[in-house]
């Protein structure tokens, strides 16, 4: 079994969560790598792949690299997002992974908070129609924290049993 982990990191949370869930797999080969730095994934038995959530969607470049993957690659979607785990805006992102990746066989996903950056939080706080998201991120500091990438770690070991199981 070999499993790689890319990501695409703006702020470097998902980075972070990236790292857990790379520890998170054992009795597995892994690599780790930023999504533009793969050449390829054949060799690969599953991807774990991760981005920021923006504007509650997949940002571009983590779309493209999900629609060149091969027709039925193992994939498990992870991501870091200002909003509370569980929100609309979060789930509305892995919905859109997961549309993008329809061809693919989608093992899970997994989200956590993420701090988000202050000029972005200042700016959607000047914007009535923002401002309660805003508010909302606030609360992201300091996040993802221990125990989100505990969780992360859980989730990579689950969609390796996952994998096997297949």
């Amino acid at each position: 079994m070999k499993a790689l982990v890319t990501y695409y990191s703006d702020t470097g949370n998902t980075k972070k969560v990236a790292e857990a869930i790379y520890e998170g797999i054992s009795e597995a080969k892994k690599d780790i790598m930023p999504l533009n730095e793969v050449d390829g994934v054949d060799e690969y038995d599953v991807l774990f792949c991760g981005f920021p959530v923006q504007a509650h969607s997949v940002p571009g470049k983590a779309a493209a690299f999900i629609k060149k993957l091969p027709e039925g690659t193992n994939i498990a979607f992870f991501a870091t997002h200002g909003s509370l785990r569980g929100g609309e805006l979060a789930i509305a992102a892995f919905y859109e992974a997961t549309q993008l990746a329809s061809p693919l066989n989608v093992l899970g996903t997994f989200g956590c908070r993420g701090q988000v950056k202050g000029s972005i939080i200042e700016a959607l706080m000047k914007n009535v129609e923002h401002k309660p998201w805003a508010q909302e991120a606030q609360s992201a500091a300091g996040h993802p924290d221990q125990g989100d990438l505990e969780d992360a770690k859980a989730f990579a070991d689950a969609m390796i049993t996952k994998v096997r199981k297949l």
